[in-house]
């Protein structure tokens, strides 16, 4: 079962969703190359989403270099450049941060407060690893 949460009220498409959250499962190591994924009609019954959604998201994986399809053996993670994932995982977490700073932005923060609301966050990091900086 692969660990993918859907937002039906997220203005992203259900298939980017998943075609982004399977990306960041590979680019971060945590579906290794040569895995096999679940077939269209077990992940779609597991995510409770059309079949057509599901197959639409693996196509764009495919066209994509992500996973490739063996006819009658199954689809699977395909071996991906450390470049592939290093971009995945900048452009995944620019995302989520530029959603952040957007959504700051609209309750009317200053670009110093998000800094500061930043630097927190990053401060009880350090401290939950046991850094000192």
């Amino acid at each position: 079962m692969l660990p993918i949460k859907l937002s039906k009220d997220s203005r992203e498409p259900i298939y980017h969703q998943i075609v982004n959250q399977i990306k960041a499962l590979i680019a971060g190591g945590h579906i290794a190359a040569g895995s096999a994924l679940p077939s269209i009609r077990a992940l779609s019954k597991q995510l409770e989403i059309s079949s057509i959604t599901t197959r639409r998201a693996y196509q764009d994986l495919e066209a994509q270099g992500f996973i490739q399809t063996l006819q009658g053996k199954g689809t699977f993670v395909a071996d991906i450049s450390e470049g592939k994932k290093k971009k995945v995982k900048v452009s995944t977490v620019r995302k989520i941060m530029e959603n952040a700073v957007e959504t700051a932005l609209s309750f009317d923060y200053s670009i110093e407060e998000i800094e500061e609301i930043i630097q927190d966050i990053l401060a009880s990091h350090s401290k939950e690893k046991g850094d000192n900086n």
